[in-house]
Order: C-alpha cells, then structure tokens, then sequence
C-alpha cells in the first residue's frame, strides 16, 4: 500500500456550529470581483456607475428647470416657455438614453457574475461524491434550488441594492445642499425666545424618512424568515411533483394516484400556510409604504408653506423646493423603498450561505482511502448509521482477472460493503485500497454497476457511453455491444434523442449496463444485484458476454442467485461467518 496516497477523513462540525462557520455576505459576493472574469466585470459596473451619475446630473438640471419653468408661467413669458421646453425635451432624452443603457448593461452583468456562480458551485457541488453525500445524509433541502433560483437572486438583488444605494448616496448629498439653500431659514418664537433653524427642510426630510424607515421595521420584521420558509417549501412542492412525474409507471401499478395527490395536497397545504404570513407581513409593508408615500406628496407644501406665505420665493422655487424635498426624502427612504428586496435578499444569502457551508464541510470517518492496482481491505469495520456494526471481512485482497462473489442474508450488508469500497459510506474504519475510478488515459480502472442503472436523457449513445464522452467511442463499438446484450432492436435508435431511463424497461436497463460495462472495459467491474430483474438465461448470457470479452477484468458481484457461483472463483461472505474463500472448497448454495 502507497502511504502516500492514503487520505484520511476529518471530523465535521455540527450543526450546531452553522453560524461559526458558514461564510459571510461578503464571503459569497467577493470571489468574482477578483476571479478571472474580473476586469470585463469591474469595467461593466464602472460604466453602470457612471451612467447611474449621469442620471442623477440630469435630474440636478431638472430640478433647476422647475423654478425657471414655473417662474416663466408666472410671470406670462411665452418666449421662456418655449425655450424651456425644449430644454426639458433634451434633458428627457438623455434621461431616457441613460436610464435604458443602464438597465441593459446591469443586465448582462447580472447575468455574467449568475453563469460565473453557477459554474463555480456546480463544481463545489459535484466534485467527488459530495452531492451525493448531502442526499445521503439529508443535511439540507433543495441544492438544484439554491444553484437554480437563489444565485439567480443573489446576483440580481445584489446588484440592484448596491447600485440603488449607490444612486441614493450620490443623489442625497446633490440635492440636500440644494434644499439646504433654498429652504433658509425658519425663524419663530419658543418661550418668548427667537428661534432660527438653518436648512430646516433637510432636518424635516431627514427626520421624515427616519421615522418612516423605523415604523417599517418595526410592522415587517419578520419578513426575512417567511421569505426564507416560503423558498424552501415552494421547492419541496416543486420536487415532489417531479418525482410523481419521473415515477409515474409505478405509481400507476399501485394505483397511488389518490396517495399522491394526498401528499401534494399536503405540500401544497405548507405553502398555504407560508403565504398567509407574508400576505400578512406585505399587508402591513404596504399599508405603511402607501401612508408614508401618500403624506410625502403633501408634507414639503406643508413644511415650506410658511416661508413662501411669507414672501420668501417665488412658485417657481417653491416647486423646486418641493422636488428637491422628495429627492432627499427618497434617498433617506431607501430603506423602506427596497425592503422587500432586502428580505429576499437576506434570505437568499441566509441559504447560500448555509450551502456553501455544507459544501465544504468535511465528512466525519475513520476510513483511510488509498489508490493502487488492486482491491485491498484492511482491518475494515463498517456500521450502520446507528452504530451497530455489520458482519464483513476485515481483510481481503482482490487481484486482477479474478472473479469474487459477495454473497450473505438480505439485509446483511453487501451493498453497504460495496458503497465503502466505493468511499460513499462514511460509517467505516480501517483501511481500503482501491483503482482510481476515473482512470488512466483510456482505461477505466473501476466500473460500478447497481442494481437500478442510471440512465441519462438525451442520445442513447450518450446513455450507453456513461459515464465517458459519446465522442469517446465509435458508433461500430457501440452497435456491437448493443447487439451481444439482446439490444438489437435499438442499434438504429444509437443517436435518436429521448427520455430513456423513463422509456427502457427495468430489464433493458440492466442489459444497457452491462453494455456499458463491455464498451468501457474497466480493470475491476461491481455488479450489485445487477441482473435481478432478467431472467435465467439472460444473466448466464450476459455473465457468458463479461468472462469472455473481459477476461483481464476483475468482477466483483452481489447476488442470490446460486447460477453465478459457476462464473466466480472466490467468495466474500458478508453476515454470518464473514469471511473469504474458494468456491471450490464452500460449495454453490447461496444463503
């Protein structure tokens, strides 16, 4: 054994520790900022910044068009008023030039940094068996979810957030020096005392805004956890029908349509329950936004009224009084205005962030994963989840070419022994020696076959090339091995397109995968209970098919079946009286 080579499995955290370890916000936004694709994408936002700025120049020169333009009516001057509106004509141009190139380039960098995501954690989530230990151990729901919907979200929300804030910012301090200057200063008696209170429409904007931002707060707290509940339960739903959907001829056989349909009612029933909380919570969001926004149409008329009753400008200042009063308080606002982004918002990141935890979490086990040229065990000890042990050898050494029947009680453990070898049962200790499956230039070192193939949609060349390349193999290879398999009828379906793993029968299924293992042709094949749903002579063909064209292959397989003793020369007794042998000398009977 290669010590070298030994990996050893590190302990994982308990959930318990989530809030330790998860990442944070910033963890989750940062890395395409730097990544390779970070100078088109620092470029894209420096342009969508400066359109942002831009807009907000032109809306500084609106605001200075206001008083002209109403000054202009006032005073009966057609000749400004003509003038003015082709001003204003050019300023809507531009506006509306800036505006639309804005959304335009924010959109593809939107969707640039979601393709960058998305290929990042479809790598984290697919590298070596870590998605299917997070199905395995149930650690959280709806990972297609989280890559499909919620980097989505994440990218969109948070570049919609960010350049708002940035938009608010630059617009408060332009337009705050603008009122701060129109609205003077308002002068009144307090207790026989002369009270004067400079820039007094910025103190009311701002305490306007203030109040309004604490009051939303305060009715719709709880909007982040409904939102975060109602993603989770929208994709439980969601998966339960696509699983009905996939299942479809089974449930038909049991007649379970009336079972299903109980239980989506019930998923549904989840979602119905959710919604009552943020219709509740949205109520109360738009009661309050409604309020707030209704008074902000009146409240600077009524706060500049006495200065202006009193002489102090025009109507034409006045106007622009009050556009300037509305573009502080909007800034000030921006809380209460995207609210309800900011709760998606943080529930989105409360979900990545619990997934790209989980994602690199390390999983707990005393099993020590080697590569080499053979299968070797030693001092192997394999439990259930609950800790009680299973009855397997502990040592045994399988060399190439040769040929091993697992074999015990059901329920003894023979697949479970086989998923150790496998590295995908984590409830082992000692150590395993084992081909690197992914192989070696041409040659696939280690092929599982189980019990159910999977069969992937698509070309059936695809299906029967899986998990290589199509391209990898010839159509001639194909068409052959299709044909020593009984498949004959679908060598002319080689590159049609469909839904096979719904379309292949249970048995045909089977047949494909030992097709598969015959195009492939690894160094050491497991079969788990591979031929159970074909008949006598069928398996004493296939088995014929595998000693014959692989005679360099080592098989390993899980049977009940006393007919596949005679292709096998060693035994692995998985349950009482684990151990290894020679067939010759224990005899044929299966247990």
């Amino acid at each position: 054994m290669n010590s070298a080579s030994i990996q050893e499995r590190g302990g994982a955290a308990g959930p318990g520790r989530l809030g330790a370890q998860a990442p944070g916000s910033w963890a989750l936004i940062k890395p395409y900022w730097f990544s390779e694709e970070r100078h088109r994408a620092r470029g894209m936002l420096l342009l969508v910044v400066l359109l942002n700025l831009g807009i907000v120049y032109v809306n500084v020169r609106i605001n200075t068009w206001f008083a002209s333009f109403y000054d202009a009516i006032e005073k009966h001057d057609f000749p400004a008023f003509k003038h003015l509106l082709l001003v204003f004509t050019v300023l809507a141009f531009l506006f509306i030039f800036m505006s639309t190139a804005q959304i335009y380039v924010r959109q593809g960098l939107e969707f640039r940094w979601r393709q960058w995501l998305t290929d990042v954690y479809l790598a984290r989530w697919l590298r070596g068996d870590t998605y299917y230990r997070l199905e395995r151990d149930h650690t959280f729901d709806n990972p297609d979810q989280r890559i499909a919907e919620d980097l989505r979200s994440l990218a969109s929300n948070t570049l919609a957030l960010s350049l708002d804030l940035l938009s608010t910012v630059v617009t408060f301090f332009s337009f705050v020096t603008i009122l701060w200057i129109l609205s003077g200063t308002l002068s009144f008696t307090l207790f026989g005392h002369g009270v004067g209170i400079p820039g007094y429409m910025v103190w009311v904007a701002i305490a306007y805004a203030v109040v309004g931002s604490w009051i939303i707060q305060k009715v719709s707290g709880g909007l982040v956890g409904v939102n975060y509940r109602q993603q989770r339960v929208e994709a439980d739903f969601r998966v339960l029908l696509v699983r009905l959907r996939q299942n479809a001829e089974q449930i038909a056989f049991y007649e379970g349509g009336a079972i299903e349909g109980s239980r989506a009612r019930v998923a549904f029933g989840a979602i119905r329950a959710n919604w009552r909380e943020v219709m509740r919570y949205t109520k109360r969001l738009m009661l309050a936004s409604s309020i707030y926004g209704q008074a902000a149409l009146i409240f600077p008329m009524m706060a500049a009224a006495p200065r202006y009753f009193a002489g102090a400008f025009t109507i034409g200042v006045l106007m622009r009084l009050n556009d300037a009063f509305g573009q502080v308080s909007t800034a000030c606002s921006w809380f209460i205005n995207s609210y309800s982004t900011l709760a998606d918002w943080r529930a989105t990141v409360n979900r990545l962030r619990e997934f790209s935890w989980r994602l690199d979490e390390p999983e707990h086990s005393g099993l020590r994963l080697a590569d080499g040229a053979e299968v070797r065990a030693a001092g192997l000890r394999v439990s259930r989840p609950d800790g009680r042990p299973l009855a397997v050898p502990a040592d045994f050494d399988i060399q190439p070419g040769e040929r091993w029947l697992v074999r015990g009680p059901s329920g003894s453990g023979k697949s479970t022994l086989l998923r150790t070898l496998a590295g995908l049962w984590p409830h082992a200790a000692g150590e395993v020696t084992m081909p690197d499956r992914t192989g070696m230039g041409d040659a696939r070192l280690a092929l599982f076959l189980p019990q159910v193939s999977y069969v992937p949609d698509g070309e059936l060349k695809d299906a029967l090339c899986y998990p290589d390349h199509a391209d990898d193999h010839d159509d001639a290879d194909c068409a052959r091995v299709l044909r020593d398999c009984r498949l004959d009828d679908y060598v002319e379906l080689l590159h049609a397109r469909d839904a096979w793993g719904q379309r292949l029968s249970p048995g045909e299924k089977q047949r494909l995968s030992f097709a598969r293992a015959l195009l492939l042709k690894p160094a050491f094949l497991f079969l788990d209970e591979a031929t159970s749903s074909l008949d006598g002579d069928m398996e004493n063909d296939l088995y014929q098919a595998l000693v014959k064209q692989l005679p360099r292959t080592a098989i390993i397989s899980v049977a009940h079946r006393d007919a596949l003793a005679r292709f096998h020369t060693h035994e692995l007794r998985v349950g009482p009286g684990a151990g290894v042998g020679d067939l010759a000398t224990v005899g044929h009977a299966l247990a």
